[in-house]
């Protein structure tokens, strides 16, 4: 019996398969020993981090954490899906052959872990007993102890979620690599993380950060659940997933939907009832990231959100923008900062926006670990954090966490949104009842990017569904797919299009945003129940001003209202041509899509 061998019985681990993947990943990769790890081994690992100075204490049950500095963010230019099928090639994928990357990684990672622990983390994206349950499993295997307590916060990790599966889990290798030398962003660059969505293996190299590296979240969480659902059935997407409760009439209703970065997704999912409506309304948070989305057999669509954990932006949150976040963080949470700037004597984290900035520069470190107090006058305005710092918490902390945000069965999805950050053309908010034109709506998603300083006014950076960066297969087979599960269902959700960030010619925000994002999902619900009628557009059904809930809005908002709840034509006719243009990179899309978008370009044109 080997030492290994000897290892995971004593974690009991029994399943044969899982034995013979980690033996074989350990001798590749040269570990020097091998832990099988759990949940229930967090505090003996941040103690162990803390004592090697991987963690820093950030306040009581707080900690914090400091990546390579040039190790900060997805490198989505590194990561690919391979497959064996060149049909699966899209345009945002990033396809490459299996045969020529599998050989690359092994390559690259042979050796790599000399001297260091292999960690094995058995995890379920997913919550026990769930309909996906096959599709959710995976055991990740890194040379990294921070991983591992991310993960732990991220996913659920345990041997009892992979014994009995046999060999139906997800392959997942994450090998840090010599952060230092691995040329990051030059033609030499080594870095690589690569799906093989058809033989459900995930082989990552050369980071320790985020979705580089806690392989359950997006590498199997999207770009695999993705593969696996395209294949059989169901559909995964990067969605933020809400509930709302009528405490008046008892109805609950469960929204999800997608929105491109900076466009307000993390702030939705964990909103809460403005104050008017706190007495009527009660908002449950359900996840902020990702839903896998499945149909039921009584023909309804379901989701759940497959993490268990927030691995969230610091960014501009604070007690305004998202004080549910804030109550996420609190002492005693258990919650990792990383790439924040921290103070080496309060034990003090901050970010930009989090409050003022400090004036007493008394220990004080950048993100990079270097004294602000010490900054030329050059440096002097530079940001302290990281713009993509984080904070990673447990679904557990978050104070209006549904209370059935374990139960496996899901639930029922009643609205399906989408929103990017539009200055003009979008309102408020657009229902729209046809199927298609839906779907049609979801990939042709776009938020305002920097094309204005290449002389592009008004076009936007187009994000399919919000799922851009995280495409396993070919968008015509995307949308395909959409089209076969929603057309599936015999209750069907309503689609809508939200935009809470048009400007006016002052260049300030017409609606207040935030906890105010209540009052037109709130509408949807209504119209969805035949409760309202709104004023139909060619692009959808938009509210009559008297059908939505406006007490203890200020007077400003009441007069910017009248102009967030119309369209503007001429702007919506130029933007048609911009979605032609984008929908036409995606050859073999399904007719269906083409018969929307021609619709909606007739019904403007008539208008």
């Amino acid at each position: 019996m080997t030492s290994i061998q000897q290892v995971m019985d004593d974690a009991g681990l029994t399943n044969l398969h899982v034995q013979q993947y980690v033996e074989t990943w350990a001798a590749t990769t040269g570990a020097a020993r091998v832990e099988v790890v759990s949940s229930a081994d967090d505090a003996r690992l941040v103690q162990e981090s803390l004592e090697a100075g991987e963690l820093l204490p950030a306040g009581t049950g707080l900690y914090y954490a400091r990546s390579y500095y040039k190790d900060t963010a997805r490198a989505e230019e590194r990561t690919i899906v391979a497959t064996s099928d060149p049909a699966d090639r899209g345009v945002y994928n990033n396809w490459r052959p299996a045969a020529e990357m599998e050989p690359k990684l092994v390559e690259l990672m042979t050796g790599a872990s000399a001297g260091k622990t292999m960690y094995v983390i058995p995890y379920l994206m997913a919550p026990k007993g769930s309909p996906l349950e096959t599709f959710a499993a995976g055991v990740e295997l890194t040379d990294n102890r921070n991983v591992v307590l991310q993960m732990i916060r991220m996913s659920r990790v345990g041997v009892e979620y992979v014994n009995d599966l046999g060999d139906s889990f997800v392959k997942a290798v994450h090998v840090t690599g010599d952060l230092e030398n691995l040329g990051q962003g030059t033609p030499d660059d080594q870095r690589y993380f690569v799906t093989v969505a058809d033989e459900r293996t995930i082989l990552h190299y050369g980071s320790s950060y985020g979705g580089n590296a806690l392989l359950g979240k997006i590498a199997h969480g999207l770009r695999q659940g993705a593969y696996d659902g395209w294949k059989n059935g169901f559909l995964v997407e990067q969605f933020m997933l809400l509930g709302i409760t009528d405490k008046e009439t008892g109805a609950k209703y469960n929204i999800c939907g997608g929105f491109p970065s900076a466009s307000g997704k993390t702030n939705l999912a964990m909103t809460l009832a403005p104050d008017a409506l706190g007495d009527r309304y009660y908002v449950e948070f359900y996840g902020d990231d990702i839903a896998w989305l499945w149909v039921g057999d009584d023909g309804k669509l379901y989701g759940m959100n497959p993490e268990n954990g927030v691995f969230g932006v610091a960014k501009d949150t604070n007690e305004k923008t998202n004080p549910t976040a804030i109550d996420s963080i609190v002492p005693g949470t258990g919650a990792i900062f990383t790439n924040v700037a921290y103070n080496e004597k309060t034990h003090e984290v901050w970010w930009e926006g989090r409050s003022d900035t400090p004036t007493d520069l008394d220990g004080w470190l950048d993100w990079k670990g270097e004294r602000i107090a010490d900054r030329s006058p050059e440096q002097a305005n530079d940001p302290w954090a990281h713009p993509n710092s984080r904070f990673t918490t447990t679904l557990a902390n978050v104070p209006n966490v549904a209370q059935d945000f374990e139960d496996p069965a899901g639930v029922e999805i009643h609205g399906i949104i989408f929103g990017g950050r539009t200055r003009d053309r979008e309102p408020l908010i657009r229902a729209i009842t046809d199927v298609a034109e839906g779907v049609y709506d979801g990939l042709t998603l776009g938020a305002e990017a920097t094309a204005a300083a290449d002389g592009l006014e008004g076009v936007l950076r187009y994000d399919p569904m919000s799922m851009r960066p995280f495409m396993a297969y070919s968008e015509a087979d995307y949308a395909a797919h959409w089209l076969e599960v929603i057309g599936r269902t015999t209750t069907k959700p309503i689609f809508a299009h939200v935009n809470w960030f048009q400007r006016g010619d002052d260049g300030r925000f017409l609606w207040p945003g935030y906890r105010e994002n209540l009052r037109p999902l709130n509408w949807l619900m209504q119209f969805l129940n035949g409760e309202v009628e709104g004023r139909q557009t060619p692009v959808g059904v938009l509210p009559r001003r008297e059908e939505l809930n406006l007490d203890g809005l200020d007077e400003q908002t009441l007069t910017d209202l009248d102009t967030i709840l119309t369209i503007d034509t001429e702007r919506w006719k130029q933007e048609m041509g911009f979605r032609e243009k984008h929908l036409a990179q995606f050859d073999g899309l399904p007719e269906e899509i083409w018969a929307a978008h021609r619709r909606v370009a007739d019904a403007l044109n008539q208008a």
